[in-house]
């Protein structure tokens, strides 16, 4: 069974990207969001690449294309779309159909049954998010919905697909090797549709680096790691933590207020981590042997 000790650590991933709105907001230049996350994955990317110097072999190089598609390039672009079109609450409720997506493709490519409490689960943090986040009056855009519903897909294909995936390699140059991948794809599209990068302040460069290092290097690790040892739906409702994470941060460091609403909605949402936890099937081997090498912590 997936110890505590897998479920903490992969929880720093969603806790820390719950930062990202705040970090955004209050230390990057607004406008070029495409180029934010090409500047959040790409540096990152390098750096863990300096540090493993290890390139992937041929036979790998288009599954690693793939997967810094999913989990990086066409995720992050659609999120952003997402985010636009859409009052926030609104975007991270279809966000969260995420964990429902994971379940079903984990059917599909990993031969992994799907049980009720599992459902169960995924639905209630769904629930948990709207209640967190949406508000009566939140206004629904075709376009923006279409781009949520995508990034959820892509981020959950990512998800089910690392773990389908994966080279026999440490876990730190996987990481290094998505996060390269993720970056290049996003270079063209940076330069292509966003103006160019504005003169940046020391306020700047320390949310690119927080962003970089902390929020793409640091959590990626942590995740994938978790996306090796736990079950895809036991790990996806850890993805409900990044908004209860990010409501936190709102109230604590810009005075957001937090209604009872919001409040039960948050304790919603730890209610259906508990139980995909105890509900989901342990990983155990899929169609490929593991590592001989050691993955570290």
């Amino acid at each position: 069974m997936t110890s505590t000790r897998d479920i903490l650590i992969t929880s720093l991933a969603p806790i820390i990207w719950g930062s990202t709105y705040i970090v955004t907001t209050e230390f990057l230049p607004p406008g070029i969001p495409i180029t934010i996350a090409m500047l959040r994955a790409l540096p990152a990317g390098l750096l863990l690449l300096l540090l493993v110097r290890q390139l992937p072999d041929h036979a790998w190089i288009g599954r690693i294309f793939i997967l810094g598609a999913l989990n990086f390039a066409i995720f992050w672009s659609l999120l952003f779309v997402s985010a636009y079109r859409l009052p926030g609450g609104v975007a991270a409720t279809i966000g969260a159909t995420q964990a429902l997506i994971v379940i079903l493709l984990s059917r599909i490519a990993l031969a992994i049954p799907i049980r009720q409490m599992t459902l169960l689960a995924a639905m209630l943090g769904i629930g948990g998010v709207a209640l967190l986040l949406m508000t009566p009056k939140a206004s629904l855009d075709p376009v923006g919905i279409a781009a949520g519903l995508g990034a959820a897909a892509s981020m959950a294909a990512g998800t089910v697909f690392s773990r389908r995936w994966r080279p026999p390699v440490p876990l730190l140059t996987f990481t290094a090797w998505q996060l390269t991948a993720g970056g290049v794809l996003l270079l063209p599209l940076a330069l292509i549709l966003e103006p160019g990068l504005p003169e940046l302040s020391s306020k700047n460069l320390t949310g690119l680096a927080y962003l970089s290092i902390i929020g793409a290097a640091l959590t990626y690790f942590a995740w994938f790691r978790g996306v090796d040892r736990m079950a895809p739906s036991a790990i996806s409702t850890l993805g409900f933590l990044s908004p209860i994470s990010a409501v936190v941060l709102g109230w604590l460091c810009l005075g957001q207020s937090l209604s009872p609403g919001q409040a039960a909605g948050a304790i919603i949402i730890l209610a259906s981590i508990t139980i995909s936890q105890k509900a989901s099937v342990p990983p155990g081997p899929i169609n490929q042997p593991k590592p001989a090498v050691s993955q570290g912590v």
